[in-house]
């Protein structure tokens, strides 16, 4: 579907390596198509508007007028088809099935292949909303797959418990990580900055599965596990542009793709690129 005619794909994850999650901000133009069933959760989140959006499927017609944070929902293995009458900003994601049913597994009763996700045509998500603007940011600076890994945890959690036909299991109380459970993550991850962490991997470190750990993460420190892994990325930085190390070489040993990538993030956290910081100290 980006790749209508005269649709201009803004930024996408193409070339991040990316494996849990497909995502594309683009510009669309008025346009009418009809789309081939995928193995992936199509969600596209409307970033203008409003407009009007016509959706074919099963034989019926729905239409509704969308806006900005509406989303566009289609389940797996469904052919649809899709009219826009106006110029939409919108990003688009596509979460692999066996991503969901791993999220189904775990917060569902019953066989996860059996539970379906609903079609939704302008509904309004907060928290979906809110990790599509997190996605966003991510595409424009760059971030690997440890974070879209996390995203698409969440968003698979999220379309599973307020978007599926599945009987939710009672949820485990969230009452927070321990002292020690948060010290031992926090070394787990210093030890292995330069790697590509896996949430599920640090997960693991503490016998939590990857959801309920991110919730109680996030209860304990008021962040998400990817933001924690962004902040110590930046704090070895700045321990080691202390040294005489050449940036780029820097940017390896804190666990950055590139030296541009750690510009960009430094930027944000600092207010001051690297070479910039490294300067200050000498005064």
């Amino acid at each position: 579907m980006a790749f209508q005619p005269d649709h201009q794909i803004v930024a996408s994850s193409e070339t991040l390596g990316w494996s849990s999650l497909y995502a594309s901000r683009q510009i669309e133009q008025p346009y009418h198509g009809k789309f081939s069933a995928q193995n992936s959760h199509f969600l596209a989140l409307h970033l203008t508007g409003p407009v009007t959006i016509e959706r074919e499927l099963d034989g019926g017609v729905a239409r509704a007028r969308v806006r900005p944070g509406g989303m566009f929902l289609m389940p797996a293995g469904w052919d649809f088809g899709v009219r826009l009458d106006a110029r939409l900003e919108t990003l688009r994601l596509y979460v692999p099935d066996s991503v969901l049913r791993k999220a189904a597994a775990e917060l569902c009763k019953g066989d996860p292949e059996t539970i379906e996700i609903l079609p939704r045509l302008g509904d309004h998500d907060l928290l979906i909303e809110r990790l599509g603007q997190t996605c966003c940011r991510m595409l424009a600076e760059g971030l690997g797959d440890y974070f879209a890994d996390g995203i698409a945890r969440w968003i698979a959690a999220q379309l599973v418990t307020a978007h599926s036909s599945g009987l939710r299991r009672a949820e485990p109380k969230v009452n927070g990580l321990t002292s020690s459970q948060l010290k031992k993550i926090s070394g787990f991850i210093e030890e292995r900055l330069e790697e590509q962490l896996n949430i599920e991997d640090i997960a693991a470190a503490i016998g939590l599965n990857p959801i309920h750990f991110a919730r109680q993460f996030k209860r304990s420190t008021g962040k998400p596990p990817y933001q924690f892994v962004i902040e110590k990325r930046v704090e070895r930085a700045r321990e080691l542009l202390a040294a005489d190390m050449p940036i780029a070489q820097v940017a390896a040993a804190a666990g950055f793709s590139h030296q541009e990538h750690l510009t960009r993030v430094f930027g944000r956290q600092t207010g001051m690129t690297p070479g910039a910081y490294r300067r200050s100290l000498l005064h």
